[in-house]
């Protein structure tokens, strides 16, 4: 709820701001060429102290300001022109803004420079600019600044490109890294220098402090540098050898990859699970472990290509971005476990992506940055689209599509017309109808069939039609016949409201199923409880239960036999302390449809953890006993059963699923 009224109090702010810039010259539109960067890192104190040169050409007439983002913890101390003037600025707290103004009219075309001057602490446990996500942390041991956190001033963010030159101080025994070509020097104050120079326009804007040696792996001709600490470190050589063949693997798929060889650094709790920079990969702790975590790994390397080398050129078209880094994660599921483990992975996907269903991918920008709305549809539904073009494309000419957008847009930045113009260029036809049905339309069809059995002299033939309720839809559909000889599998394409098709077959058709592979994203009444049930996981994480609750409530009412729409309105139950309703959910879940499968084991523990904590310690035993008799390890289910077998569950241990 916080983070609601956080983002909405925003959005007054920053309308009354630029209602109140209504009056005079505009700011500029300007694009950022490059910072150099000269910053003290002191880990003892936490604290940076920097001095920072933007070069940038002003877009516009008669503009006579500039505004950009800097973290609010950052005290600036002054603000001089090329020509060494102190400038007037102010501060807009609500978007972590500064707004500089000229004495004259900003030179359109003409490059010119701005000097920041600051300080500040950031330990990490201020308020970060995208709230609750730690982006920034200097500790005693370790530090990492990333490009999020607005640690230098920013314009443009994740769309405007720019070179960079840092220069980072820290104390004897530190080491920083950057994203370039790297150097160190001594400090005349007993300290070191480290120079990261980056010259192709790009995000060089990450850094990491660290401090003893990493471990280096080299597997298949690539070398992985990874500094990881503490315990995370015996897992660092699985870390690398993975890397190494998604390195290896999506070169195959992308073309030769900005960076062969790697450094992975370890983050801090809080930060985001992986996070890509040029060259550098951020874990988290959460996401280094003794089974490689090959989603966030594979989402991050992928961003290699799909970020750093090219990149969206504003915010709208960021489901390029998004939208082919969670691809990544299926075709490296595809490759590692084969395509059933892949059309699952892409089914759940297509869940998620449904559950905004008001909003083009083209319009993005209106959602707030890092949201579950964000990710729903820049990630989840971009990665559907892009399936779905590929299944439309074909696996040769959709491969070469992406190569060549790749290859003509790097180190630059592109929209989405530049990408569909790549893949037109290799499929020889126009693709703007399925660019305007998935990208500039929010709607999802939902396919109805009907269809008539005739004998021929040559067999039979199944004639038909398929319809759905969107006026303006075209898309190639898959229809599978299965008969009593070979199935015969026919494309048709589906053209507004009604669509007829005919099949000829030699053995006898049993049945007709359309779009058996999910190869199209469409409504049904199986998704429509999947995609409540996941609105409701998703209002649980910001801990709106009442909402939750209306949602897997809409599960029930359209399949009252969900197991998985009652194991869930069990857990909110159970968070809320209302043991008995809880109890009597997670009953229903085990007489439910057992879909999915390992519902069966974790409402046999939640149940044994009911009975424990209302002291009926041998129902509870019993219950324990039945999840270990179900074999399903599932997020650890038959550890967490043997656990409270050993000792009763109480309330103070707040386990997790």
């Amino acid at each position: 709820m916080r983070k609601v009224l956080v983002a909405f109090s925003c959005l007054l702010v920053t309308s009354v701001a630029y209602g109140q810039r209504s009056n005079g010259a505009q700011p500029a539109n300007i694009d950022v060429d490059g910072y150099t960067i000269d910053a003290q890192i002191n880990p003892s104190t936490q604290t940076i102290n920097a001095h920072v040169v933007v070069r940038f050409v002003s877009l516009d007439d008669q503009a006579n300001s500039v505004t950009f983002e800097l973290n609010n913890n950052l005290n600036i101390s002054q603000i001089t022109d090329a020509r060494g003037n102190v400038l007037s600025s102010a501060r807009t707290p609500a978007d972590n803004s500064v707004r500089v103004t000229f004495p004259g009219i900003l030179p359109k075309g003409q490059m010119t420079s701005l000097t920041f001057t600051y300080d500040g602490r950031l330990s990490g446990d201020e308020e970060s600019p995208i709230y609750g996500i730690k982006f920034a942390a200097i500790q005693s041991d370790y530090g990492f600044l990333l490009y999020p956190s607005r640690w230098f001033p920013i314009n443009g963010y994740t769309s405007d490109r720019f070179t960079s030159t840092m220069n980072i101080t820290v104390p004897q025994g530190y080491q920083v890294i950057g994203s370039g070509m790297g150097s160190s020097k001594p400090d005349t104050g007993g300290g070191m220098i480290f120079t990261w120079e980056f010259t192709k326009p790009s995000f060089p804007g990450d850094i990491a402090i660290v401090k003893g040696d990493p471990v280096k792996n080299s597997t298949d001709g690539s070398t992985t540098t990874l500094w990881f600490r503490g315990a995370q470190t015996e897992f660092a050589n699985a870390y690398g050898s993975t890397t190494a063949q998604m390195v290896a693997h999506f070169t195959d798929l992308y073309g030769l990859a900005p960076y062969a060889n790697l450094t992975m650094v370890e983050t801090a709790d809080g930060a985001p699970n992986g996070y890509a920079a040029p060259g550098v990969i951020f874990l988290a702790p959460r996401a280094i472990a003794k089974d490689v975590n090959v989603n966030v790994l594979a989402n991050s390397i992928a961003r290699q290509w799909w970020e750093i080398d090219v990149s969206p050129v504003n915010r709208n078209h960021i489901w390029l971005e998004n939208g082919m880094a969670l691809y990544s994660e299926a075709l490296w599921t595809e490759h590692d476990k084969g395509a059933a483990a892949m059309e699952q992975r892409m089914h759940d996907t297509e869940v998620t992506s449904l559950t905004v269903d008001d909003v083009p991918l083209i319009q993005t920008s209106r959602l707030e940055d890092y949201s579950p709305e964000y990710w729903a549809l820049s990630a989840s539904k971009g990665a559907v689209v892009m399936g779905m073009l590929r299944s439309t494309m074909g696996d040769d000419k959709f491969f070469a599509g992406l190569k060549a957008f790749l290859s003509q847009y790097a180190w630059k930045s592109a929209t989405t017309a530049d990408f569909r113009g790549a893949c037109e260029g290799v499929m020889g036809e126009e693709l703007r109808y399925f660019f305007i049905q998935w990208v500039e339309n929010s709607s999802a069809p939902e396919f109805k069939l009907e269809y008539t059995i005739f004998r021929t002299q040559k067999g039979f033939r199944v004639q038909g039609k398929i319809s759905q309720d969107l006026d303006t839809f075209r898309m190639p559909v898959d229809l599978k016949i299965e008969t009593e000889g070979n199935p015969e599998v026919k494309r048709v394409d589906v053209m507004g409201t009604s669509s007829e098709f005919s099949v000829e077959t030699f053995g006898k058709p049993k049945s007709v199923t359309i779009d058996q592979g999910n190869k199209v994203l469409h409504m049904d009444p199986q998704m429509r409880v999947d995609v409540a049930i996941r609105k409701g996981e998703q209002f649980v994480q910001i801990a709106e239960f009442a909402e939750a609750l209306k949602q897997y409530q809409r599960a029930l009412d359209t399949q009252k036999t969900s197991s998985m729409a009652h194991y869930r309105v069990g857990e909110v139950f159970f968070l809320q302390h209302n043991y008995q309703s809880a109890a009597n959910e997670f009953r229903e879940a085990l007489n439910g449809d057992n879909n999915p499968k390992w519902v069966e084991v974790w409402a046999h523990i939640y149940l044994g953890k009911v009975f424990d904590i209302t002291g009926q310690r041998e129902r509870a035993v019993n219950e324990y006993t039945q999840a270990q008799r179900t074999r399903d390890n599932t997020q650890g289910a038959q550890d967490e059963a043997s656990k409270y077998l050993k000792q009763p569950y109480t309330e103070k241990s707040k386990e997790a699923v």
